[in-house]
Order: C-alpha cells, then structure tokens, then sequence
C-alpha cells in the first residue's frame, strides 16, 4: 500500500512543535489576498465567509456524517473499514482529493493520527479545507518523531498504555480517523451525533466530543 504505518516510538529527530509558519504557498495566497483587497477586487468580509464555510460547515460535516453513520449502523461502518471510498462515495462525498480513502478506527488501547510529510495531502472532499497547522513543517516532522508529545500539545493527553499509530497520507491514499462514540450518547441520531465529530478528531488531534 502506498503509505506508511509509523509507530510512535520512532525518532526522526526533526522540527518543534506545531506553530503557525506559513507554508511558501500559504503566504503567496495571503499576498495575492491582500493585493486583491487593496485594489477592491474582493470584500474581505464575503471571502471570509466563503473560507469559513468550507472550513467548518461543508467539508468537516461531510466526515462527520460518516463517522456518525459508522457508528449508527454496524454494516456501514464494516463496509467502511474495508471500502472507505466506496462507502464515502455512496454518501455523496467523494471528488479531488478524496479519490482514495481509508478508514482507520481509534479503539482502546489504540489512538490513530493522520499526517502528511511530504507535502499537505488531504481529503478536502471529507473534511473541508486543511488547516494551517497541518501543512507547517514542524507538524508534519514531530507527528512521526513525537506523536504523543504533539498531541499533548494539542491539549490530548492520552493513557501511556494506549498505542499510537501514524498514517502517511499521501497523492494515492488519504486518511479518515474514525474517533471512538462519546459515552452517553445512545439516544442521538446521525445529526446530533456529527455535531460531536470535529475536523481535528477525523484528523486524529482531537477526540469526539471535544472540540479544539
């Protein structure tokens, strides 16, 4: 398969933790944003707009609906476990970018966690845009050397008994992290469900539930 399964005892030995650095092509959109704005070519405010529906209505709703469904009917999530595309397409969810799909499954004693550390590969078409942080350097290096550390950064401390398991995404094969269902939620149907699934727990930063 055309991806790698770190464990998370391997060093790499590379970056620091998460920050906000800006990929070259983050910061040539912004430029090419602010000499847009400046000429009155675009309303700042109609483009944030636009970005903030892809970021957090459209795209992550779209994995949410399928982790909520997973975890609804357990012929769905089966059939997601061996065929995450198909199963994602059947949804509706499919297009650039998300051609090629994986479920993993976050279970006790496992934690699953989604990088890409070549470049920014990633399922739009599920979960809507990347966030900057997933594309800086110091995420894409420390994921792999020191994922337990990067996690508690991001305030996700998990059990030292729990394995954390690594998933390479790249232009073949993108990741969807399936997060356990939150206790106490055995009366919810699909939408109320989605509404606990963020983006970052589909990327495996965050649990359900919790949002960052």
């Amino acid at each position: 398969m055309p991806h790698d399964d770190h464990g998370d005892d391997q060093g790499h030995g590379h970056g620091h933790g998460p920050d906000n650095h800006l990929d070259p092509m983050t910061a040539r959109v912004m430029a090419l944003e602010t000499i847009l704005t400046g000429k009155g070519l675009v309303d700042p405010a109609a483009l944030d707009a636009i970005i903030e529906t892809y970021a957090s209505k459209v795209g992550p709703r779209n994995g949410a609906r399928v982790v909520a469904r997973s975890w609804l009917e357990p012929g769905y999530a089966d059939w997601l476990r061996r065929d995450a595309t198909a199963a994602i397409a059947e949804m509706g969810y499919s297009g650039r970018q998300g051609e090629h799909m994986r479920a993993v499954f976050n279970g006790v004693g496992t934690h699953n966690l989604v990088v890409c550390t070549l470049c920014s590969c990633y399922p739009w078409a599920v979960l809507g845009l990347p966030p900057v942080w997933y594309k800086a350097p110091p995420y894409r290096a420390r994921a792999v050397s020191d994922p337990r550390g990067v996690l508690r950064e991001f305030g996700l401390d998990l059990p030292a008994a729990t394995r954390i398991r690594v998933w390479d995404s790249t232009a073949e094969l993108r990741y969807l992290v399936v997060p356990e269902r939150p206790a106490g939620t055995g009366g919810l149907g699909l939408e109320d469900l989605a509404d606990l699934v963020s983006r970052d727990a589909m990327i495996g930063t965050a649990l359900a539930g919790a949002r960052p």
